[in-house]
């Protein structure tokens, strides 16, 4: 299956918790039909991105880093590659990549989706972000990428000012998916 072709399945088949990402995942839906090439930072008008917040093994706390371009904490993300196989793929390579942990474990998302301006294209282009979640194993120790400023851990329910909303929630939908996930059955 190719890249493109998975990005629609995923979008088709995923229940949008509100009716502000329910409008985003119809508009993802019709970009990714409008153009072929939706799936590669070549698409000025915007291109589909992975993002994941990687959480702790107990998922109180978030790894966020400090982007550059930004000048925020955000989680880890970014453009898909040629040869990655679905937008999970992509946004699990990222989260290893920015975060140089190894072991990373998925959970099953997406998540959220959020629509955000950015400089690909000058004067803008947009970032159709498919957002997931996956948490590091205990003990694991962060190594910044040169992607990076900085790279902390944060309190899921304290995350800095200098971030925004779909951070927030992002940190927020990844623990309440991984407590119902470990919670025992009975």
């Amino acid at each position: 299956m190719t890249l493109h072709r998975d990005a629609v399945a995923v979008l088709t088949g995923w229940k949008a918790p509100t009716e502000a990402e329910e409008e985003l995942r119809r508009e993802f839906l019709e970009h990714l039909r409008r153009h072929p090439d939706a799936m590669t930072r070549g698409c000025a008008p915007g291109h589909l991105t992975g993002t994941t917040a990687v959480l702790s093994h107990d998922g109180a706390r978030v790894l966020l880093t400090l982007h550059p371009k930004a000048g925020m904490w955000l989680p880890m993300g970014g453009h898909c590659e040629s040869y990655d196989g679905s937008l999970a793929g992509v946004a699990l390579r990222e989260a290893t990549e920015e975060s140089g942990i190894a072991g990373l474990r998925l959970l099953p998302g997406p998540l959220a989706l959020d629509r955000h301006k950015v400089w690909c294209h000058p004067p803008h282009s947009w970032h159709l972000d498919v957002e997931y979640a996956a948490v590091a194993p205990e003990g694991a120790e962060a190594v910044m990428s040169d992607e990076s400023l900085d790279l902390r851990w944060f309190p899921v329910d304290d995350i800095p000012e200098l971030s925004d909303e779909a951070t927030r929630l992002l940190a927020r939908r990844g623990r309440d998916v991984l407590t119902a996930t470990s919670r025992p059955l009975g």
